[in-house]
């Protein structure tokens, strides 16, 4: 999901200084040309994030949130500030961890819920469930990857069998995929995520050309060794969604949503603004005269490629 950026803003930074860090030595994945970078832009939770540095400085709230476009269009929206969309629900953050680890609870297929064990997915030293949009896809725990693929099997079997491609199990098929293809609901702490089939699978062309759609739900393990515990839930997943990261009141927050089109965000007074994603204008700025252009090619926020950057806070 690699794409051209333009990343709108100076970081609010006239007014501001921002410690940042510089790499010296790169490794694994970021040193192939389809996975490279030119920098990594930090909005963890810890005290050197950029969002924690200008929140400490009066300049942001200590909230971001981000609107990943699906349907192969790539791009989307990454607001210092609230999102408020309607239908918003909220899960706690898990304390006290280096990620965004949430208490997810369980996993219904067409409102079946499968038989896991909920320790599957609760944060200890090697599980939990984490939030990433530095992950394309997502990663199931190993104890959960199964029963979860096999229900997806069993729910289409009338219409179609799976076949393994590229060592994803994947569907031919003529029907529409919303029409065959279950729906998937997570259970977090105080706050379902209803998934479509899109959300879990992804298309491929066989050797045909036919369409070929595959589960793009991965077992943990193939990822990282170290990692066969863990429950990840990358961009396949988190598109097409209002995501807000409520760090002052440690939750996060989400709603489907079409990130393409307007979006009301809140700013440091308490007003509502309204950005449109899909009018920037020729050169890539949104009509808002708080931001400032800085090019870049590629930007990796820890999370992922944006096509814009809104920083709201009142002018001092």
């Amino acid at each position: 999901m690699a794409m051209e950026v333009v990343l709108l803003v100076t970081m609010c930074l006239m007014n501001s200084t921002i410690i940042n860090m510089c790499s010296y030595n790169q490794s694994g994945d970021l040193t192939k040309s389809d996975r490279a970078v030119d920098g990594i832009f930090g909005f963890g939770q810890n005290d050197l994030s950029v969002v924690s540095q200008l929140n400490s400085q009066g300049l942001a709230p200590k909230i971001f949130s981000h609107c990943l476009e699906g349907e192969d269009r790539g791009g989307g929206i990454l607001v210092l500030g609230e999102i408020t969309e309607p239908g918003m629900v909220y899960t706690p953050i898990v304390p006290s961890q280096p990620h965004y680890n949430l208490n997810l609870q369980g996993i219904a297929v067409n409102g079946k819920q499968l038989s896991i064990d909920p320790q599957v997915f609760a944060t200890t030293n090697n599980r939990g469930t984490i939030v990433d949009c530095g992950t394309t896809l997502a990663y199931l725990a190993e104890e959960a990857y199964d029963p979860f693929v096999n229900s997806i099997i069993t729910a289409v079997s009338q219409y179609t069998q799976p076949f393994i491609m590229k060592g994803n199990p994947c569907f031919l098929t003529v029907h529409s995929i919303d029409e065959i293809f279950p729906s998937v609901t997570l259970y977090f702490e105080g706050a379902p995520m209803d998934l479509k089939p899109r959300d879990y699978l992804f298309q491929q062309l066989s050797p045909d050309t036919s369409p070929v759609w595959c589960i793009g739900w991965q077992k943990s393990g193939q990822q990282a060794t170290d990692s066969s515990k863990m429950t990840i839930l990358g961009d396949l997943v988190l598109k097409d969604k209002a995501f807000v990261y409520d760090l002052q009141n440690q939750r996060i927050g989400w709603t489907n949503f079409d990130c393409s089109s307007t979006v009301n965000v809140s700013v440091a007074t308490g007003e509502s603004k309204s950005i449109d994603s899909g009018k920037l204008n020729s050169n890539g700025s949104p009509p808002s005269r708080i931001l400032k252009e800085l090019d870049m090619k590629l930007c990796y926020c820890f999370l992922f490629l944006m096509s814009s950057i809104v920083i709201l806070y009142s002018n001092k």
